[in-house]
């Protein structure tokens, strides 16, 4: 039904703005929306495949109906047709006829491009037995490699479920060039001196402190990542551009850190892959050794390889050149970490008559999805031209959905997964799929809100620097000696750390509150004496704003809009803290007080402690890769979030790759779906209007 009843006063849903409606929502969950016929407690249902309306918690008392929501199927341009497949077994196996192709090619470099849901695995593993049964190629003779320890686990259980007398060598690149360090020097590379990455980013974190650099306001997490880039993509360091004050940091860490190493005699995960590859080019005899011992390889995952593995392996397959590369241009999403889908390229380059077989049979998705992928990652402009096609049709079209915000987008999506889990649908069958953990937020909230089970490995948006800085001030207007929250607003005022001992110092020996005692500080620079006595008096007034306003006033008043303008947006082009700022605000609306909204945080950040395994799957696009789901919902397809700004602003500066890499994360983000597909348009994002996906990444 239209109409519902609060306070006593009629509403209808067409007269309502919307905007309204996640109030709307919130307040029928509070039960305070009544039937104008009975007086029934009524809920407002908000979900993707049925028009807004109000039902009865219990039974109605009239009839109620369904209306269609404003959606938009996208319909294939072409009808489903079933390929006919000619169906051969290996090893027990059956293959259609670009898989066999594959399978029986052994000798020489083979390129093989797998599209989504085309039987990789099966392709590669059914390969190597083959090799064993068929062409009697000994075990030890062949080295299989990919990417994570998963894989690695699931190509191994595959091959033995064959039934084979042994299997080929089965790893990780990291696991198997460590061992090949190992069995050169076990000593230099003995376990003990491994460094893992909390002992990395601690330190850095040491190197740092040493050289002057507050952790409090630097991205460390961003500077590791940008060492392993250059490292894995064998950029020295007279090669690294510095651009700006925060590429000097970072060169200045990397070179105390490799040097540091070097004294300590320790290495980390990064050291294996470039080590290998260095002893391997300047060591003929140990090259030699390997020659000897492998003569076939297999590589899977190809289009994520980086410089440094693949120089490698070119070093180890250069003696036979059976070398043969498992992979998808199209679904190559990794240029931040050093993969890059060139060498597949590259590859028919170096290892010459190498033959290419394209599997282009889905056996995941059904044909509407594979259509709508087919026709996104067309427009590529460098991709290899392939045409995926379905094994099965579907009456369910991919659904576009429109919300008014974030918010209302979070609500949608729950109460749909509401519906779909009381028609029996498991929520580890569903995934909800972000471009970035921080766009995550309101549907995690409202998952956990209506206690729905959520399984994600993000951590909690209220953790992050720029928001938790934020929140500080919110802590401190209402303890004003809460000295975790005075900390974090130094940062944001420029101060030292050593500066809180004297703020503590001066609390207790004039008897003041730590806020008190910010205006008191002597031993500071004039200006900064005087920011700090306008600042201190503004946490009162803190307190009793909305916190909405509370936050404009703390950017414009309290310094943390000047804060963000010189660090906040230092070393992190993909989230950017200005950005956090705004995301904080689209929840802050939902509160009359700050004391309300700091206990909504309190609540999220206990919900993140109690995800589980069998929930829905709220992952980034990323985290999702190599997985399936029957139902998938993608979340913020407009511009600024996918394609992801940087990308756009890349674009604007004439660089077209990183825009080309969000339109392939946006085809795998597809690709993962098998029955439903749901892609969210929300109409505003972070309080303005939005546009929808820029370059007609629809068609």
């Amino acid at each position: 039904m239209n109409k519902a009843q609060y306070n006593g006063k009629l509403f209808d849903i067409h007269t309502l703005p919307r905007e309204k409606y996640e109030l709307v929502y919130e307040q029928s969950l509070r039960n305070k929306w009544t039937c104008p016929t009975c007086g029934g407690i009524v809920r407002f249902h908000l979900a993707i495949e049925h028009a807004p309306h109000f039902y009865h918690v219990s039974n109605a008392c009239i009839k109620e109906e369904r209306k269609q929501a404003n959606i938009i199927s996208i319909r294939p341009t072409e009808p489903f047709h079933m390929k006919e497949k000619k169906q051969m077994t290996v090893c027990g196996i059956p293959l259609d006829a670009e898989q066999y192709e594959a399978v029986h090619h052994v000798e020489g470099p083979l390129l093989v491009l797998a599209g989504a849901g085309s039987g990789k695995t099966r392709t590669l593993t059914t390969r190597a037995a083959t090799m064993i049964t068929t062409h009697h190629i000994k075990a030890k003779n062949i080295m299989i490699v990919t990417f994570t320890t998963k894989a690695a686990k699931e190509l191994a259980e595959r091959l033995q479920s064959y039934n084979l007398f042994d299997i080929p060598t089965v790893g990780t690149f990291h696991s198997l060039f460590y061992r090949m360090l190992q069995h050169a020097d076990p000593f230099r590379w003995r376990h003990e001196r491994l460094i893992r990455d909390w002992q990395k980013e601690k330190m850095m974190k040491e190197i740092g402190r040493h050289i002057g650099i507050d952790e409090r306001d630097f991205p460390y997490d961003e500077a590791i990542q940008r060492m392993s880039y250059w490292k894995n993509t064998l950029t020295s360091l007279d090669d690294i551009a510095i651009e700006n004050e925060w590429d000097e940091r970072v060169v200045q860490l990397y070179k105390q850190y490799e040097m540091k190493k070097q004294q300590l005699e320790l290495f980390d995960f990064d050291d294996m892959l470039y080590a290998c590859y260095d002893m391997l080019r300047t060591d003929e005899k140990r090259l030699r050794q390997y020659h000897e011992r492998f003569h076939y390889f297999l590589i899977d995952e190809f289009q994520d390889i980086n410089r440094v593995q693949y120089e490698t392996m070119k070093l180890l397959a250069s003696h036979t050149h059976h070398i043969c590369a498992v992979g998808d241009d199209d679904q190559a999403i990794y240029a931040f970490r050093g993969s890059d889908s060139s060498f597949i390229h590259q590859f028919q380059q170096d290892f010459p008559n190498t033959k290419i077989v394209k599997l282009t049979e889905n056996y995941r998705s059904s044909h509407p999805i594979v259509a709508l992928a087919n026709r996104i990652i067309a427009k590529s402009r460098t991709r290899i031209p392939k045409q995926m096609n379905a094994q099965t049709d579907s009456r369910h079209m991919p659904t576009m959905f429109f919300p008014y915000d974030e918010e209302e987008e979070a609500t949608m999506i729950a109460c749909d997964i509401e519906e779909r889990m009381k028609q029996g649908v498991k929520p580890s069958d569903i995934a909800v799929l972000c471009r970035t953990n921080a766009s995550a937020r309101a549907v995690f909230e409202r998952l956990s809100q209506l206690h729905i089970p959520v399984t994600t490995d993000g951590d909690s948006f209220y953790n992050r620097r720029i928001v938790r800085y934020l929140l500080s001030f919110f802590q401190l207007a209402l303890d004003p000696n809460d000295e975790q929250a005075m900390a974090d607003v130094a940062t944001v005022l420029f101060l030292k750390q050593t500066v809180i001992n004297d703020v503590k110092a001066i609390s207790i020996l004039q008897d003041c509150s730590l806020v008190e005692a910010l205006a008191k500080l002597d031993g500071i620079q004039p200006f900064q004496q005087q920011k700090l006595r306008t600042i201190a008096p503004l946490f009162a007034k803190v307190k009793e704003m909305k916190p909405f306003d509370a936050i404009d006033f703390i950017e414009k008043e309290m310094g943390l809009g000047e804060f963000l303008k010189k660090r906040g947006n230092e070393g992190n082009t993909i989230e950017k803290g200005s950005d956090d700022v705004r995301d904080v605000k689209v929840v802050a609306r939902k509160f009359k007080t700050i004391q309300a909204f700091l206990s909504h945080v309190k609540r999220v950040q206990s919900y993140a402690h109690t995800t589980c395994d069998d929930g829905i799957q709220l992952m980034t696009i990323h985290r999702s890769k190599g997985l399936e789901f029957p139902v998938v919902y993608i979340i913020g397809a407009v511009d600024g979030l996918l394609p992801h700004d940087y990308a756009l602003e890349a674009y604007r500066n004439g660089d077209v790759a990183p825009l080309e890499e969000e339109r392939r994360l946006f085809y795998v983000a597809i690709t993962r779906a098998k029955e439903r597909l749901f892609i969210s348009v929300p109409s505003m994002r972070r309080l303005k209007k939005s546009k929808r996906l820029a370059l007609a990444f629809f068609p």
